[in-house]
């Protein structure tokens, strides 16, 4: 088994539980971990034989453009469009960080993870 990974993916988005949030938005940053087997990919050099990951990138930017109340929503849409739409995939997991949520205090970040 092989592993492709897109590290700090960076969206803006409007998901929360709060009024403000759907007005205001907030920089989340996203991380995709795909196993699947890109033997051929390798020894044939074709995109064909993999993921493509600008396919995934573009996933994680429309699903990210939904306005969600929760974080753990998005990821769920997020794995759930890749597993779908992309062939080759053993298995995923997908963490979205949400950076400055307004928790009352000083969080730098929340991040919910989710795997398929």
């Amino acid at each position: 088994m092989n592993k492709i990974t897109l590290n700090n993916i960076q969206a803006y988005g409007y998901h929360g539980c709060w009024d403000e949030e759907a007005i205001i938005g907030g920089e989340y940053r996203i991380d995709v971990e795909i196993n699947t087997n890109f033997s051929l990919a390798a020894i044939h050099d074709e995109l064909s034989k993999t993921i493509d990951y600008v396919a995934v990138k573009e996933i994680v930017y429309r699903e990210m453009a939904i306005r969600s109340k929760l974080i753990e929503n998005v990821a769920h849409r997020i794995l759930e469009s890749i597993k779908k739409e992309l062939r080759g995939i053993i298995s995923i997991s997908v963490k979205v960080t949400k950076l400055n949520a307004p928790m009352g205090g000083q969080v730098e970040s929340v991040t919910v993870e989710i795997d398929g």
